[in-house]
């Protein structure tokens, strides 16, 4: 059987599940109806339906004209980065999926980067053609520009175009006559993309994804370069630092619609799933038994930011999660570490503590929520970047930052950005809206999406990717604002919250309990207050008038996980469970804190 492999490379919210999804339908996968009620068919991890992006890249083959087509859906967020690193490793050409309004984006231009590096050919694929004011013809130009930025080589800046929407389920190679389906799209796929592949000789398959069943444990999944595997082989398996290891295929299998296929045998081009491997890493290679000819193994973007991750020891600790010991912590950061290519753990300065390296702050947030929905009780630090010296000089992580909004509140969001060492590359207009692109230093990203998303009441669209490593640009402005600190521990009384609004906006609601060190609000000056936000009132048997009046308390400020990360100061926490999410200080004794000012610490 003739196979396709291919990848397909978006910005966030260009419609590529979308279209993966009507490529399942229009090939009558089975499984395709149950799986899609509701909602995307292959966006199935609670988090990416919630956010409405891609995190972990997934595989699927559709069967079209009697040639298998495995499709890759690739995470569009440029935090991402160690799953788009695996996933090209296995196509043999991309789709390039581009919105007909908005055009070529950031994280396209991340992900598409890394494919003309690897010599794949991309099929262009205008989609949303039906939006109003779309531009399919500058847009085409656009990703054209983009190519030859990017250094394409002459045959890959050779691209056809197929226009269309994914959401109305047609496809066409002229956006002025639309189709009844999507098989033109399926059509050009399986004529310009080159079918794997196949050189001689004995079996090499590089280990590019991990798949787990709680009945036979880890699954090591690749695209067979050359040869052929049968159940039963034995094979070698070699990992980094000239490790071989002699292991037996106990099965075999191959991706079929949704879901996988137990076979007797695999052919090179093909991508598989192996199980009876024993602790295998993304990055072995499988090979011969007696003539082991290992694959490179797959480089990856180093991460940029790191975090602390501690166990809970606050007041509260152990309320309301299941895994809340230093053991647990280090176990679920062991697995995280065995399918998450970009992340690096270290030991933190305590014995409970571990430093977790990622490619950012929504790397880094994804695995937190997800800790926290598994049961998980944890606390982490302040992000912080990663430096590191070069020539004798300390360099920092640079970034490329766009931000598109509207043209009168442009110059709001250029002087926040220029506040944290940005330096602007490029401001044009796009239809009504303008396009400001700056180089930012990592560490100025840290809270910024924020501000502009306050300053421009919620217009702006904020992306960003790495540039590299440049010398350090020198410090730049934190939060002004200091906290507001809880006394003592108990409920939150209106009586008392009411009584401190002038000192500043305040993150809790009565009757919530509170600890003592615990950050109820932020302050409206520049230093730290401690508050009792846990007095009563007093009563007494006589009555005045107007003393009963209702209190009335201005709404408290909630953060997402990601806020929250951008908001803590150096000597904050944010501690993380199950069901709530509180911000305190790392000292909770405002004794020992003040000592600690007065000492220098």
């Amino acid at each position: 059987m003739e196979i396709r492999n291919i990848a397909i490379i978006a910005h966030v919210d260009h419609g590529k599940t979308t279209l993966v999804d009507r490529m399942i339908t229009q090939t009558h996968v089975k499984g395709a109806e149950k799986s899609g009620e509701g909602g995307l068919i292959l966006d199935n991890n609670d988090l990416e339906r919630e956010r409405g992006i891609t995190i972990l890249s997934k595989n699927v083959s559709v069967l079209y004209k009697g040639v298998k087509i495995n499709i890759i859906d690739t995470p569009g967020h440029a935090d991402f980065g160690g799953e788009v690193e695996r996933v090209l490793n296995m196509a043999d050409g991309v789709l390039l999926l581009v919105d007909a309004l908005e055009g070529t984006m950031p994280q396209t231009r991340f992900v598409l980067e890394k494919a003309l590096a690897l010599g794949l050919k991309p099929i262009v694929v205008i989609n949303k053609v039906d939006k109003p004011n779309c531009r399919p013809d500058e847009v085409q130009e656009e990703v054209f520009e983009l190519m030859c930025t990017l250094d394409a080589k002459e045959d890959q800046l050779d691209f056809p175009t197929i226009y269309g929407s994914a959401k109305q389920g047609w496809m066409s190679a002229d956006p002025q006559k639309p189709s009844d389906s999507i098989a033109p799209l399926l059509d050009a796929i399986i004529r310009y993309v080159p079918a794997p592949k196949v050189e001689e000789g004995t079996p090499q398959l590089l280990i590019t994804s991990i798949d787990y069943s709680p009945y036979v444990g880890r699954i090591a999944v690749g695209k067979l370069h050359r040869g052929v595997l049968h159940a039963g082989d034995t094979v070698t398996l070699a990992q980094r630092g000239n490790v071989l290891k002699k292991c037996q295929i106990k099965e075999l299998l191959t991706f079929e619609g949704l879901g996988k296929r137990s076979v007797p045998e695999v052919m090179a081009g093909d991508i598989c799933a192996i199980v009876g491997l024993e602790a295998f890493e993304i990055g072995d290679t499988v090979c011969d038994a007696e003539n082991p000819e290992p694959l490179p193994t797959i480089a990856v973007d180093e991460p940029t930011m790191s975090m602390l991750f501690t166990i809970n020891n606050s007041p509260f600790f152990g309320r309301d999660g299941k895994f809340v010991t230093s053991r647990h912590l280090k176990e679920r950061l062991d697995r995280e570490l065995e399918k998450n290519l970009a992340l690096r753990v270290q030991p933190g300065p305590s014995a409970d503590s571990f430093v977790v390296y990622g490619r950012g702050i929504l790397h880094l947030s994804i695995l937190i929520e997800t800790m926290r929905r598994e049961g998980y009780e944890l606390q982490v630090g302040q992000p912080r970047v990663v430096t590191k010296e070069v020539d004798g000089r300390m360099c920092e992580p640079i970034e490329v930052l766009n931000i598109d909004l509207p043209e009168e509140m442009s110059g709001k969001a250029i002087e926040l950005a220029t506040r944290r060492k940005a330096v602007m590359l490029q401001m044009d207009r796009r239809g009504d809206r303008m396009h400001l692109e700056f180089e930012i230093p990592s560490r100025g990203l840290i809270g910024l999406r924020n501000q502009l998303l306050t300053a421009t009441t919620g217009e702006a669209v904020v992306s960003h990717r790495l540039k590299g490593f440049e010398p350090y640009r020198g410090p730049i402005e934190s939060r002004q604002n200091g906290s507001l600190v809880a006394l003592e521990s108990g409920t939150a009384y209106a009586y008392a919250l009411n009584k401190l609004q002038d000192r500043g906006a305040f993150f809790i609601d009565p009757p919530e309990e509170v600890y003592a060190g615990q950050i109820v609000g932020e302050c409206s000056r520049d230093i730290d207050i401690t508050v009792n936000v846990c007095k009563s009132k007093k009563l007494t048997n006589m009555r005045a008038s107007g003393s009963d009046d209702k209190v009335i308390l201005a709404p408290p400020v909630r953060f997402s996980l990601e806020e929250a990360l951008e908001y803590i100061q150096a000597d904050e926490y944010v501690e993380i469970t199950p069901h709530a999410m509180r911000l305190r200080k790392i000292e909770l004794d405002e004794n020992v804190r003040k000592r600690q000012q007065r000492n220098g610490g």
